[in-house]
């Protein structure tokens, strides 16, 4: 479901239905993730605030990140090791991600073949897909040089 409207609208008229505040710590965070522009998780972005002189405390960026999720602003990308990734997903075209469980870097990748295969397999079994996300756990280049020397 594509979302209409400016990113800021749709996180008011979001906590509006739901009938909460849009607070000044919501709009530091909201403010926080669309700056950010990469993937991140809740204390990478507790420590982006901190950096920016932003006192926003960490149980606010872990009670709001749920809401921008299902807002539909950001989305959950991947879990690895224990964490939850985070990306901005509004303006932002669909991909997939590989991310390497040693070093945690995370590739963005998107492929036609698969989004068909998919769609096939789905046409085939009579699902009708709403979204997907593919995620890949593996080592990325640099750490699998590293472990072989």
């Amino acid at each position: 479901m594509k979302k209409t409207g400016l990113p800021l609208e749709i996180f008011r008229n979001y906590l509006r239905k739901k009938g909460l505040k849009f607070t000044r710590e919501r709009l530091i965070i909201f403010n926080g993730i669309i700056s950010i522009s990469k993937h991140f998780d809740a204390d990478s972005l507790c420590e982006f605030l901190k950096g920016r002189n932003k006192n926003i405390s960490r149980a606010s960026v872990y009670r709001t990140i749920p809401l921008l999720v299902k807002s539909g602003l950001i989305t959950e990308s991947l879990r690895c090791n224990n964490k939850f990734s985070y990306e901005l997903t509004f303006g932002r075209r669909h991909h997939d991600h590989m991310v390497c469980v040693k070093c945690g870097r995370i590739i963005e990748f998107y492929d036609a073949r698969i989004e068909k295969l998919q769609n096939e397999v789905c046409k085939k079994r009579g699902f009708e897909p709403l979204r997907h996300k593919l995620g890949i756990k593996g080592y990325c280049r640099a750490c699998l040089s590293k472990m072989r020397k």
